[in-house]
This record gives structure tokens, C-alpha cells and sequence, in this order.
């Protein structure tokens, strides 16, 4: 029985690993239709490579119980209230969806010497972003926006898009516009292509997904892969723009 449970959580995981870093399809059918066998060959020909075997033991826990990596954290915290305890279980909080219960633990975590954390003011700025507490992000934002670890950052990426959501849109643009790094960030890159495009600046969408697509011909095999849907969607907006 216990073989059984143990297989069911490698194939999970599998398939879960195949999914996030966007795999060719047909991984799913050799894993899913060989279980054993298909999961063994993805996991030495996929994974193991590039990933630390206890980390797969602990990304195949936490999917089969997402709630641990927050109940660990929880008795860590009621054994020592610290700042890096109290920051640990919001992370646990973020890393299942909830954003209320992580949000509420990293303001609680800014206090004293760590009143304007950069990671934990950022962490609390991508909750809110994922509440669609827009009004909060930029509030968030504008506390740290002048420290240096902002500029070309995440935080500054999700700023730019709660003050586009606000209608602020010039100041959403000198937020937006850094992510639109070559090589990196194609993801970020392509939203900045569809904002330019909604705010009647075609030229400048058209612009960067001409970069996006010239730059993933020059790709190694596993960044293809990797970004092989991303990719997918910038060709489709750039004949979209087309038409």
C-alpha cells in the first residue's frame, strides 16, 4: 500500500514539474500511461540534472500536503517568535494562495529593525497584487521605491501594473518600461508589449515581440522549452497586430 501512495506521489509530482517548466505534452502521456517507469525516466532525464534530490522529496511533500510546509512553520514560530520565523510562515501562507493569512504575518514581521525589509515589503506587495488590493500596492510600493534594490525589480514590474489598473498610465509606463530586459523576463515583456498596444502605441508592442521572437531563435534547447508557451503566445499577438 505504501509503494502504491509513494507512486501516485512521484507521478503527482511529475506531472506537476512537467506542467510549471512547461515540458513538450508528450512527457505527460509517458508518465501518466508508464507510471513507474515514465516517472523514473523524467525525473533522471529531466530533473535530476538540475535539481537537488531534497528538494524534489520536498516540492512532492508539499503537493501532497500543501498545509505542512505551514503547520512546520507555525510550531517553528510558536516555539521562537523571531523575525525570520514569523517571515517563514508568511512565505508558507504565499506559497499556497493564502494571501490574506501571508499578508497579515509579513506586517506583523515589519516592526522594530525591519520596519522597511525589502523582502518582506515585496513579498507583502505580490500578496496584495494577487488580492487585486491595487490601492495597496502602490502604497507599498512608494514606501521603497527609492531604495535600489526597486530599480528593474519585481516589486517595481507589479507596481507599474496596479497604477495601470488605477488609470495612472504615464507612471505605470516608467514602471512597466525596465522589465523590458534581452534575454530575460519574456513573460513581463509580453504584457509590456499588450499595454503598449492598448495605450495606442503599436510600434513600441511591435517592437518587443520582434525582440522576444528574434531572441528565442537564438534560445538553448532548455530555455526553449522552458519559455515554449510564453514564446507560442508572443507569435500569436505579433499576427495579431498584423492583421
Amino acid at each position: 500500500m505504501f509503494y502504491y501512495y509513494a507512486l501516485i506521489a512521484v507521478q503527482i509530482y511529475c506531472l506537476y514539474h512537467a506542467y510549471k517548466n512547461q515540458k513538450p505534452y508528450y512527457w505527460y502521456f509517458i508518465i501518466f500511461i508508464i507510471p513507474g517507469f515514465g516517472s523514473m525516466i523524467y525525473i533522471l532525464t529531466q530533473i535530476v540534472d538540475t535539481t537537488n534530490i531534497k528538494e524534489i522529496e520536498s516540492e512532492i511533500t508539499t503537493i501532497i500536503n500543501p498545509s505542512k510546509k505551514v503547520k512546520d512553520a507555525e510550531k517553528q514560530l510558536e516555539f521562537s517568535d523571531t523575525f525570520q520565523n514569523r517571515v517563514n510562515l508568511a512565505d508558507a501562507y504565499y506559497e499556497i494562495g493564502a494571501y490574506e493569512n501571508a499578508s497579515m504575518h509579513y506586517e506583523s514581521a515589519l516592526k522594530g529593525n525591519f520596519q522597511k525589509d525589502f523582502y518582506v515589503m515585496t513579498q507583502m506587495i505580490g500578496a496584495m497584487n494577487q488580492s487585486k488590493n491595487y490601492e495597496e500596492v502602490i502604497r507599498l510600493a512608494e514606501e521603497i521605491k527609492n531604495k535600489h534594490e526597486f530599480k528593474n525589480s519585481k516589486a517595481q514590474y507589479i507596481y507599474g501594473l496596479a497604477l495601470d489598473k488605477l488609470g495612472r498610465i504615464e507612471e505605470a509606463e516608467q514602471n512597466l518600461q525596465p522589465i523590458d530586459q534581452r534575454y530575460s523576463n519574456y513573460g513581463e515583456r509580453l504584457v509590456l508589449a499588450e499595454f503598449y498596444d492598448k495605450n495606442g502605441k503599436r510600434t513600441k508592442a511591435i517592437e518587443i515581440l520582434d525582440e522576444i521572437i528574434s531572441e528565442s531563435e537564438h534560445m538553448t534547447p532548455q530555455n526553449r522549452k522552458l519559455h515554449r508557451q510564453t514564446i507560442t503566445n508572443v507569435r500569436k499577438f505579433r499576427e495579431e497586430l498584423e492583421s
